[in-house]
């Protein structure tokens, strides 16, 4: 029976070629021991570019739930979490959460299993990601009252929580901590996950070294986009995609009290003045 045995979880929503590169990385990880076992389970949410009918073609060992284009990260990783629960399925050491697009280097597992041992049973390693270009990192654990990105120092290093494209928790964490709040549709779930964690008693650490690559969002989309109105802008900002009011008020009276209701509004008002100024030059 293998001694290791890692459940990853994904989500995956209309990246068909960035989901097959993911995984393809994935299945061609060198270095572990020989009776480590890796069970990936991927939740599609209603993609229409073929993604999960690829993947069952390609990667036949993966088991894909195709639900709604409602379901967003957070919720997809869920359902991936509870899949990988099922009465049937083997019972796993370590969750890997493994965004989709995310490239991961050919050793990554084995580091990622090779920290969590350096740093004892437990706790939660942060697989640091660099932009595909190598030039910076873009994803990493999180740290201080700003959440600042900590860079991989070739040790590892503590971090207060965590983006969530590469993560691996351990059992032991998973039933402290549980899965994503059911609360976070989309974002937030990771850093409220990673503080939830800390507050529990259970420290993380990023790897001493990038496990993969991953780029940055395009930068001016969404509510940040050139040229959109006051009303357009905070239409976005206020959906699912960026920061619904109702789920950001909860990460804030968690996180930030007694700083609540003043951060609550700040992002709003600041969107709010970005697309005003905006417009003004550009009808200037």
């Amino acid at each position: 029976m293998p001694s290791v045995r890692i459940a990853v979880l994904m989500t995956s929503h209309n990246r068909r070629e960035k989901t097959l590169s993911a995984l393809a990385a994935l299945a061609e990880q060198h270095g572990l021991p020989e009776d480590t076992a890796v069970r990936t389970y991927l939740v599609d949410a209603g993609s229409t570019d073929g993604t999960a009918c690829a993947v069952r073609a390609t990667h036949p060992g993966v088991q894909v739930t195709t639900v709604g284009s409602d379901v967003y990260w957070g919720h997809g990783m869920r359902i991936a979490s509870r899949g990988s629960r099922m009465p049937d399925e083997p019972e796993w050491d370590y969750q890997l959460w493994l965004n989709d697009d995310v490239t991961l280097d050919g050793d990554a597992l084995a580091v990622l299993l090779e920290t969590a041992r350096a740093v004892g049973s437990g706790k939660v390693v942060v697989g640091a990601v660099r932009a595909r270009d190598g030039l910076r990192t873009t994803y990493s654990g999180r740290r201080g009252r700003a959440l600042a990105l900590v860079e991989p120092t070739g040790r590892p290093e503590p971090c207060d929580t965590y983006n969530g494209n590469v993560v691996l928790l351990p059992r032991a964490v998973w039933e402290r901590v549980g899965d994503i709040d059911e609360v976070f549709r989309h974002g937030m779930g990771d850093y409220d996950h990673g503080l939830r964690a800390r507050r529990a008693g259970t420290p993380a650490y990023v790897t001493p070294r990038h496990v993969g690559s991953c780029d940055y969002g395009p930068p001016l989309t969404g509510s940040r986009e050139p040229g959109i109105g006051v009303r357009e802008a905070l239409r976005r900002v206020t959906s699912q995609r960026e920061l619904p009011p109702r789920q950001w008020w909860i990460y804030c009276l968690r996180h930030s009290w007694p700083w609540a209701p003043l951060l609550l509004f700040s992002p709003y008002a600041k969107t709010a003045a970005r697309a005003a100024v905006r417009r003004s030059f550009a009808e200037g």
